[in-house]
């Protein structure tokens, strides 16, 4: 690694390159494999487990997804009935298929560390499968740039486990991490509170992912 380059500096060059772009072309799914792919791990599909966690808020509030590639979460939301979708995302060849993909969803290049918008433009800021993909040293700078964005709610699927744990990542060090992150919001963020949480065994290993939902208090 270049002696001037940070961890997250690192990370976002991976991402922004040829790993990302074969990291969007393997996970280019319908809605329905998404839905199916839920299923088989879990027992439950993301559009079920959508409707728990966020299918009361408002169809008009302002969605931010960080770290949208191509745009298939903003969509499955769309299908709830969601209005005002935005995306931000590293990876300049997944922001190209999400304009192909999704139709009146603002998809953008950005990254977690410099969210391009107003502080509270947003009622719900959310991730999947993201906050994993940012070292340990540099997370605290996603969680603030999420929290700044957020008027309201900040919504979480990550990998789950009860201590920071780097997991190999196809070849790669330094790339993959689980924790509880709903945990370090809370810790992070005195006014936060947790809504709802549920963890979630996959059904063919001892793995465990996490879907949270946390809410700045007196703006329930």
């Amino acid at each position: 690694m270049n002696k001037m380059c940070k961890p997250s500096c690192a990370q976002l060059k991976m991402w922004k390159g040829k790993f990302g772009n074969e990291y969007t072309n393997r996970n280019a799914l319908t809605l329905k494999e998404i839905d199916e792919l839920y299923e088989k791990n879990y027992g439950i599909d993301r559009s079920e487990l959508n409707e728990i966690f966020v299918g009361n808020l408002n169809r008009s509030i302002k969605v931010l997804e960080v770290g949208s590639n191509i745009g298939i979460q903003l969509m499955l939301l769309q299908k709830m009935g969601f209005k005002n979708l935005y995306g931000i995302e590293i990876n300049s060849y997944a922001v190209e298929r999400s304009k192909r993909n999704t139709k009146n969803i603002n998809i953008i290049q950005g990254d977690a560390f410099d969210v391009p918008f107003k502080d509270s433009y947003f009622d719900l800021v959310f991730t999947s499968g993201v906050l994993i993909h940012i070292a340990p040293a540099e997370i605290q700078k996603a969680l603030k740039e999420i929290y700044r964005c957020s008027n309201k709610d900040i919504w979480g699927f990550e990998y789950y486990a009860e201590n920071y744990t780097e997991v190999r990542y196809r070849g790669h060090e330094a790339l993959l991490w689980k924790t509880d992150f709903a945990s370090l919001y809370l810790d992070l963020f005195a006014d936060l509170e947790l809504v709802k949480e549920k963890r979630l065994k996959y059904l063919n290993n001892e793995n465990m992912d996490t879907m949270f939902l946390i809410r700045k208090r007196n703006k329930g």
